[in-house]
């Protein structure tokens, strides 16, 4: 989930670059897949599971409490992982976010405890997986082998997050869960073949300030992020099934896709026009999503939201390791927390706005909200 475009000025053009797909990020990769799984292919279908038991704020509340738990265990994870280490910190969590899974099975009543454990187990994937990542590709080619580990994540969430809600449609809850729990555990066999480095922590030093202007860029989309995953499926719920599916498939598709354009772009150009074309993207993205009755600006909006939502996914991080190579740990962690916040506080507000106001106007506020983040961009 970790992007970089680090600068390519001074590279010598006579000397051959480095390999990027190595063994060592092959195997990374396994770990990635399987924490994608973990994270997205249960993410929609929770919501289904809580409602179904209760009402719009408690599945609101299935996203937030996931997220909340997140936030939390990443302001931890960079102590966590200097003190077990890179192979460690990944066992564990992969095992919190998968195992506890299957409990969901039992009554809807475990969802909040159970989004709690796992989001502190998808916490720790990111944030020591991430910085994991970051270190261990080339550094002069570092924003494309990071990229190619951003692609197994985002393949495996365009799969994981439609399939999600078909599955359980077709199929019910309790095989989405299992799946979840045995696919994610799966990716343990992955572990014992990382490397061994514990990373650094840096929870005493000082954050620049510069860190936290494009973390806050990005959290007005994320926001929007966990708007659209928690009450899409919802709003939609009158449309045939593949509407839904649709929009949850070309949404991660078009991210992905654009991130890896910005990573590309970024390195040539400035990072401001980028930042400024997702923001109006996401912007005019989610405020078509209003058309709840149309299924043409239904999947047209979630693509549009797609676009602008990769452009930010990777220009912020990538703005942010440029400020702070070397606290990747911490570069890691703020991002992942403005991620997870973002997510879980525009979940929480639309449980309540929702209630008010409906599914046209949820999305029409969320894009209203989105405008003040235009004007972090003059000090970005």
């Amino acid at each position: 989930m970790v992007r970089f475009a680090p600068s390519v000025v001074g590279m010598s053009l006579d000397v051959a670059p480095a390999r990027i797909v190595t063994r060592s990020l092959l195997i990374r990769s396994l770990s990635v897949m399987g924490a994608s799984v973990g994270f997205y292919l249960p993410l929609s279908v929770v919501p289904l599971y809580a409602r179904q038991s209760g009402s719009d704020l408690a599945a609101g509340l299935a996203t937030v409490s996931l997220l909340l738990a997140t936030v939390a265990a990443e302001v931890v994870t960079p102590r966590l992982t200097a003190r077990l280490g890179y192979r460690r910190s990944l066992a564990l969590g992969l095992t919190l976010l998968g195992a506890p899974t299957v409990l969901l099975i039992l009554s809807p009543s475990l969802i909040l405890v159970v989004s709690v454990v796992r989001g502190a187990g998808f916490a720790i994937c990111t944030v020591a997986g991430g910085a994991l990542t970051a270190e261990s590709v080339p550094a002069g080619r570092r924003g494309e082998g990071l990229a190619v580990v951003g692609l197994v994540s985002g393949v495996t969430s365009v799969v994981a997050l439609p399939a999600g809600v078909w599955a359980a449609g077709r199929w019910g809850f309790a095989p989405v869960f299992t799946a979840t729990a045995l696919l994610t555990l799966a990716a343990l066999i992955s572990v014992p073949w990382l490397p061994r480095g514990r990373g650094v922590s840096t929870g005493h030093r000082r954050v620049d300030r510069e860190l936290f202007r494009p973390a806050a860029i990005f959290a007005f989309s994320t926001a929007a992020v966990g708007v659209l995953v928690t009450f899409l499926p919802l709003a939609t719920s009158g449309q045939p099934s593949w509407v839904t599916a649709a929009a949850l498939l070309v949404q991660p598709s078009a991210a992905t896709a654009a991130r890896w354009v910005a990573g590309r772009l970024g390195d040539r150009g400035g990072v401001v026009p980028l930042l400024a074309s997702g923001l109006v993207a996401c912007v005019a993205g989610i405020a078509a999503l209003a058309l709840t009755g149309s299924p043409v600006a239904v999947v047209g909006g979630a693509l549009t939201f797609g676009i602008g939502f990769g452009l930010l996914q990777n220009t912020t991080l990538a703005l942010m390791y440029d400020r702070a190579p070397d606290r990747a740990l911490t570069v890691s962690a703020i991002w992942n927390a403005a991620y997870d916040l973002g997510m879980a506080g525009g979940a929480l507000l639309a449980g309540f706005l929702v209630t008010a106001y409906g599914y046209e106007w949820l999305f029409i506020l969320t894009a209203a909200g989105m405008l003040p983040a235009f004007a972090l961009l003059r000090r970005v």
